[in-house]
């Protein structure tokens, strides 16, 4: 049809001003929601992810755990995950954005629901492995959908907002697990929150967020991305005036007949920014999962009791609260590059800290506590910045499909393969704490020296791939 023609034209490109377009409506109560509303899907997901911690300590006992059960259950979710965002990435920018977030939102509320049923060790191992699969659909989802809805001085504000909210779930973990601690039915009634949240969360996806104009526009179909930005420009007050077909017409063609293939990823002119972004995020990614999971098992084995290990991890995440919101502000003052370096390399001193707190005597609590606020000030809190300049070294036609892949490789190596690998040594805190301090050192270099700087409009900084 010719509505749906090619945009040809001798100026900016088609994509470039429907992006300027974006960008220029102003902040509202509209944007403030569609944050809200991946808020909350962050929360779930978050919280349905991380409750593998949990349940090592709450169902070892009431099911009879083996320590090959355990040790499966503390790394199979997330290799399940893993495998769940691959077969995410290969259907993204064909699927609609919220599709795939759909798909996962309601697979994984619905199995952490039948988490209370649970009668046995064996069928919770099946039941987290079947939601680690669902959540590779959903996690990675909200941030190629708010790089695109985001004005782009508000894509901060959204991964402030976002990891925060992800931080509460983690925080409210640890601290369900100190007042269940003991409770034979507590890890049923721990995974009770995050299932009942199957009639809620996909509703609010449904109704509160719209699809991506700069998706529609890379489907060729002009017509739904117009329509889009000017549901928007409405709903967000009407301040400016609506986008017409015949304005993006006057850019030159750019949307393609098919989409680019997944290996377009790797490359002339994308693989080097592939690399940087997964590698950002598996660097900080080995800081949260072996907190997440490993933690509170690592400060059992290493002498503390019960309570103090959910103590100290529910104030490891109490303090990403602060430090997430932090971290929204600066990466729009120093930069992504800065930010992600500044808070990896701040994360040492924390690690030092916790890898020795047994040294200090009497002083132990205390070292262990400041060194578990710096981390969690630092490098937990660092997926603000980083999860944002993941999605922003993609181009729109393979945001969706890199930033899953992205997402999914990095947890390869910080889900998979650290948490196997330092699950037998968490007795000892020179190799538990140390290698995680290693990883950290080495990715605060990574940004600062080979990457590139992502504020701005993202037709502008994808412009190189």
């Amino acid at each position: 049809m010719m509505e749906n023609a090619p945009l040809v034209g001798s100026g900016a490109s088609a994509s470039f001003l429907l992006g300027q377009k974006l960008d220029s409506i102003p902040f509202s109560i509209y944007q403030l929601q569609i944050i809200l509303v991946l808020g909350v899907v962050g929360f779930v997901e978050g919280y349905d992810v991380a409750l593998t911690g949990s349940l090592l300590v709450l169902a070892k006992e009431p099911l009879h755990l083996t320590p090959e059960q355990i040790r499966w259950l503390a790394v199979g979710p997330i290799l399940f995950l893993v495998l769940g965002a691959f077969t995410a990435a290969s259907i993204s920018d064909r699927l609609s954005r919220k599709t795939v977030m759909q798909i996962g939102v309601i697979s994984t509320t619905f199995l952490t629901l039948l988490i209370p049923l649970t009668q046995t060790g064996p069928q919770l191992l099946v039941i987290r492995l079947l939601t680690g699969f669902g959540a590779g659909f959903a996690v990675a989802a909200p941030f190629p959908i708010a790089a695109e809805l985001m004005p782009a001085q508000h894509r901060r504000t959204f991964g402030a907002i976002y990891e925060v909210m992800l931080a509460s779930a983690f925080t409210l973990l640890p601290f369900a697990g100190f007042v269940l601690a003991g409770n034979p039915e507590g890890f049923r009634v721990i995974a009770l929150p995050g299932g009942l949240a199957l009639g809620v969360v996909p509703l609010l996806v449904h109704f509160g967020l719209p699809e991506s104009p700069r998706w529609h526009l890379s489907r060729s179909n002009p017509n739904a991305a117009v329509e889009a930005v000017n549901s928007m420009i409405a709903r967000s007050g009407g301040r400016i005036p609506p986008l017409t077909i015949a304005a993006l017409r006057t850019g030159r063609e750019t949307v393609h007949e098919a989409l680019p293939s997944i290996k377009a990823l790797f490359g002339p002119g994308q693989l080097r920014w592939t690399l940087i972004g997964t590698a950002c995020f598996a660097a900080a990614g080995t800081a949260y999962y072996c907190s997440a999971i490993l933690l509170p098992k690592a400060l059992i084995d290493q002498g503390a009791a019960v309570t103090l290990s959910f103590g100290l991890s529910t104030l490891l995440f109490m303090a990403t609260i602060p430090g997430k919101a932090f971290t929204g502000f600066l990466m729009e003052i120093i930069g992504r590059r800065w930010t992600i370096t500044y808070c990896f390399a701040g994360a040492i001193p924390g690690l030092a800290l916790m890898a020795l707190a047994h040294r200090t005597g009497d002083y132990a609590t205390v070292a262990m506590s400041a060194g578990v606020i710096i981390t969690g000030l630092t490098v937990l809190s660092s997926f603000t910045a980083v999860r944002v300049y993941l999605s922003e070294q993609f181009p729109t036609p393979l945001r969706g499909r890199g930033h899953f892949f992205g997402e999914a490789t990095a947890r390869i190596f910080s889900g998979v393969l650290m948490p196997y690998l330092l699950e037998p040594y968490t007795g000892s805190p020179t190799i538990f704490f140390g290698t995680v301090a290693a990883v950290v050192t080495v990715g605060a270099c990574i940004p600062l020296l080979f990457g590139k700087e992502t504020v701005g409009q993202l037709e502008m900084v994808t412009a190189a791939a």
